[in-house]
């Protein structure tokens, strides 16, 4: 209500409201309000409003409200622009149905408007924008969508309405208004009474627990719990994709006849149907990452478990507003460890997020010896246990709030028994330290296989190759030093970065063909320098691919 009337009449919005409070019906309205009230009307492919979100599962619940309207206006057409398939299907999607309202994300809508090789010319159907919907700006700009948001600007008209909608006001936000919109309405939706004079960022009815407990007790008491409400819908966070994949099997063999799905941000194609599926069921677990964190409507969730506290505490409170929505009563629960207790002092304080104490519960099984049996009976297990600690302790190191998670304080024994690890990783951060508290398994990791055939062959294959490489060498081993996984991933990207920034200031100057004559010269004087051929052989040899080049460049 607040929005609606400032919208319809030709004004910019930005809106902050509590999650759960129906932002999206604050610009679906409006925009086909101000589409119907067009003199002219929209031609097939006529693009009359944009609505970009950060993560597709956002954008499909999007495109799901919208169509509940759209069914009623035949004459707008509306199209789903989302990663996770092949972008040539869109292209042809929107060639034959058009797209008079689109629903998308940043990355696959900016690769669309590069698309003109392929018959599509979005940058021509845009010229009749009349709306442009930022939803969850914050978080588009949090994501790193910020080179691809610009880029998507450039190439719409300057007279438009644009509307940005949060549950979080940020600087960058506050720069993209400056920058984007043009004399803009702010609107702050509050809660009523108490809430409204404390500017509480969570819904009222919202029951936020907290849990204090050591790193190795924090999995038993989380199964213990889930273990406990078993006919009711949860949401489980972790820090990484590494953590979820790892837990997530764990967890579907601990917790019987409950339907357990884990969802997180590198699953390319299973996420829109997993996504899918979960929202319809009446109970079960998903166990995700902050890809789920925000705006997601899942009807009936009645706990939020956060395993691990999120990076940020603007993320604490969109991960707690995935429950109590629309006015529903529902819980919400963290784990800390013992030295990040003052995170609920900062919450209260920074996010104005009252919390209530829940007792660890005593007589909890202890299933780290089962996970650990797991990953000693399966390589696959015992690999996603190590990704996952090194994942988990990279993510710590960057958290946003660092005087409250300090690396340096963090127990590594006692974490490593909470991941049942059967062995310490190597990384960077263990280096020079001692685990007295940990005792690593009497069992040689390198002799446990992976349950599944096809992968064990493989391996088995690689260590056959090794063995034979190691006889070739005198018995000795080749000398390869052994890298943390962390640092291998970190040397790969920079590599990938200095070889893309070397290209672009090199540009186009050397040709393809005379990059691979240049090469052939280099395998040349190699080959000379051991020997391998005599000196008139290697000018011999010179001379010909030299004079092959000169009769080229005369041909062209």
């Amino acid at each position: 209500s607040a929005t609606i009337p400032l919208f319809m009449n030709n004004k910019d919005v930005a809106a902050e409201a509590v999650t759960g409070s129906g932002k999206t019906l604050a610009f679906v309205i409006p925009i086909l309000e101000i589409l119907l009230r067009r003199e002219e009307k929209l031609k097939k492919m006529q693009v009359g409003a944009i609505i970009i979100t950060p993560t597709r599962e956002l954008a499909i619940q999007i495109d799901e409200v919208l169509s509940h309207f759209t069914k009623h206006f035949p004459r707008f057409s509306q199209i789903l622009l989302i990663g996770g398939r092949n972008p040539m299907e869109d292209v042809e999607k929107f060639k034959e149905h058009g797209g008079n309202i689109i629903v998308a994300t940043p990355g696959r809508l900016e690769d669309l408007f590069r698309r003109r090789a392929d018959g599509l010319d979005l940058a021509g159907c845009v010229k009749s924008l009349d709306v442009l919907v930022l939803d969850e700006a914050d978080r588009l700009l949090d994501m790193g969508f910020e080179a691809s948001l610009n880029a998507i600007l450039d190439f719409l008209p300057k007279q438009r309405r644009t509307g940005l909608f949060s549950a979080t006001q940020t600087q960058e936000v506050e720069n993209l208004v400056r920058a984007g919109l043009r004399n803009p309405v702010r609107i702050s939706v509050k809660e009523k009474g108490v809430a409204a004079s404390n500017t509480q960022k969570t819904p009222t009815r919202l029951e936020n627990y907290y849990m204090i407990c050591k790193a190795d007790e924090k999995f038993n008491q989380l199964v213990h719990f889930l273990r406990q409400h078993k006919q009711e819908k949860h949401l489980v966070f972790f820090s990484t994709c590494a953590c979820v994949e790892y837990y997530g099997k764990a967890l579907e063999s601990l917790i019987k006849q409950v339907k357990i799905m884990s969802i997180h941000g590198k699953m390319k194609h299973k996420r829109n149907k997993i996504f899918t599926e979960f929202r319809k069921l009446p109970g079960g677990i998903l166990v995700c990452t902050d890809v789920m964190a925000r705006g997601i409507d899942i009807p009936e969730v009645h706990w939020v478990l956060q395993y691990d506290p999120p990076s940020s505490a603007s993320a604490f409170v969109h991960r707690c507003g995935r429950t109590a929505r629309i006015g529903n009563v529902g819980s919400a629960l963290v784990f800390l460890l013992p030295m990040e207790e003052s995170y609920i002092n900062f919450l209260s304080i920074n996010q104005k997020c009252p919390m209530q104490e829940m007792k660890p519960q005593t007589n909890v099984l202890d299933l780290l010896p089962k996970l650990k049996s797991m990953a000693l009976a399966d390589r696959a297990v015992f690999e996603k246990g190590m990704k996952a600690f090194v994942s988990y302790v990279q993510a710590y190191a960057k958290h946003e709030c660092n005087l409250i998670f300090r690396i340096k304080d963090l127990d590594f024994a006692s974490l490593a028994k909470g991941f049942a690890l059967l062995k310490m990783p190597k990384m960077p951060e263990l280096r020079g330290k001692c685990f007295p508290d940990f005792t690593p398994v009497t069992v040689n990791t390198d002799s446990i296989s992976f349950k599944d055939k096809n992968r064990e062959k493989q391996r088995q294959k690689q260590l056959e190759q090794q063995r034979k490489e190691r006889q070739e060498n005198g018995g000795k081993k080749k000398f390869i030093k052994n890298k943390a996984w962390s640092k291998q991933k970190a040397k790969r990207e920079k590599k990938k970065k200095v070889t893309a920034k070397r290209k672009r200031e090199e540009g186009s100057d050397i040709e393809d063909e005379d990059m691979e004559e240049l090469l052939n010269d280099t395998r040349l004087l190699k080959r000379l320098k051991k020997g391998k051929i005599s000196e008139e052989e290697f000018e011999k040899r010179l001379t010909g691919s030299q004079s092959r080049l000169k009769a080229e460049s005369v041909a062209d």
